[in-house]
């Protein structure tokens, strides 16, 4: 895959969001091997702009690995000063796992319900749906309908 082309605009605006962030991913003496290269790819789906560390003295290494990320991670080069190493790929649109017409569930909740003076208080395990509440007295409510505005309810 080859990689992402930049304005040099939008490397200087990467490289200044990059300034902060602390190094993901480390590779060290064995240098760059498939299980550092998917840990690359899993930061850059999670993160979109990474920095990489790389524990090596070799400066034509440390260009051949940074090559070969944005190469086969389909990644941005922006950055390489010294030993780290910035990558940017866009990230990719997550699904929502959101269902509109699902409602909040019951849920179980434990009041205690005080009595004379001097006795115990008793713990009741109460189940409360979701168009319900619990009042600070310890009964359920039935959760009050949305108010409308009356303004709204008149135009004609």
């Amino acid at each position: 895959m080859p990689q992402i082309e930049l304005t040099p605009a939008e490397r200087r605006e990467h490289r200044a969001e990059a300034h902060h962030l602390d190094p993901v991913v480390l590779i060290g003496g064995d240098g760059l091997t498939a299980a550092v290269q998917k840990e690359v790819d899993a930061a850059l789906n999670a993160h979109g702009l990474i920095k990489v560390r790389v524990f090596s003295d070799d400066r034509t290494g440390r260009e051949q690995i940074y090559q070969q990320l944005c190469d086969e991670l389909n990644a941005a080069p922006i950055q390489h000063i010294g030993k780290l190493l910035v990558l940017w790929r866009p990230m990719p649109e997550k699904e929502k796992q959101y269902d509109e017409d699902r409602k909040p569930g019951p849920r179980d909740v434990k009041v205690l319900k005080f009595g004379r003076a001097g006795q115990k208080p008793e713990v009741k395990q109460l189940r409360v749906l979701g168009n319900q509440r619990l009042t600070a007295g310890g009964t359920i409510k039935r959760a009050k309908p949305k108010q409308k505005s009356v303004k709204k309810g008149r135009q004609d």
